[in-house]
């Protein structure tokens, strides 16, 4: 990897790491950069989710104060998003390879029609403020949560989106708060993820600690200025990438 291909990483992965924090679709900038710069599409996604683990963690610390009173809720959902996330790692492994080559630019598209109307998802999440009676998401919350653990162990790109409208139809919180446990829940998701592709897929290792570094600035960051940022430049920032990332993996 050349000096100019690791700051390309690094610089994704700081982006990334702010994405993921505030959207939630962060690996469609990380995952067309590591295309770039020669790794073919299974190295790059497992090299891609371990790379971000650490981002996931700090965008996570850095909401914090809105995780309060979210205990028993974490505990249920982050055990449903951990198993998603392993099953997800280990269907990746055990298909072939042509596999996830063929069905990617399916779901970098889906993501970013995801990330297009994420504005809906999170309108009517804020429009379900508390009224009386507290909804917990019951049995249909944790299997959604866990399908979407599935998906973000396999690929990964906005999974934060998905999480968040699941939560924002099923649950009476604020907005802020259902990002808050999104952060988390993508977190275990990447996390358990990471340590099945850790112990038996390639990674590129050095990629992996770009992004790791990269992800932790732009997670920490997000967490305590990036609510500040203008969503609709971020957001079609995010699609044009995805778009780009389309167009190379078709040719």
């Amino acid at each position: 990897m050349s000096p100019l291909q690791a700051l390309a990483v690094a610089v994704a992965g700081t982006a990334a790491g702010g994405i993921n924090t505030l959207v939630g679709s962060g690996t469609l900038v990380t995952f067309p950069t590591l295309l770039a710069i020669g790794l073919s599409p299974v190295p790059a996604n497992t090299s891609n989710t371990v790379g971000l683990v650490l981002g996931s963690v700090s965008g996570a610390v850095g909401y914090r104060r809105e995780l309060t009173g979210q205990r028993e809720r974490l505990v249920r959902l982050g055990i449903a998003s951990a198993v998603g996330g392993i099953t997800g790692a280990v269907l990746l492994l055990v298909l072939p390879p042509g596999a996830f080559k063929a069905v990617v630019p399916a779901l970098v598209a889906a993501a970013c029609v995801l990330v297009v109307i994420q504005p809906r998802i999170a309108a009517r999440a804020a429009a379900r403020r508390p009224h009386g009676t507290v909804r917990t998401g019951g049995p249909l919350l944790v299997a959604g949560v866990t399908l979407s653990g599935v998906y973000g162990g396999y690929f990964g790109a906005a999974q934060g989106v998905l999480l968040i409208g699941l939560m924002g139809a099923l649950l009476d919180e604020s907005l802020q708060r259902i990002n808050a446990t999104k952060n988390v829940l993508a977190a275990l998701v990447n996390g358990t993820a990471a340590v099945v592709f850790a112990a038996t897929a390639p990674i590129d290792w050095t990629a992996a600690a770009l992004l790791a570094l990269g992800s932790t600035v732009g997670g920490t960051l997000a967490g305590r200025y990036g609510r500040q940022l203008p969503a609709p430049w971020l957001r079609g920032l995010v699609v044009l990438i995805g778009l780009i990332a389309i167009v190379s993996l078709l040719r």
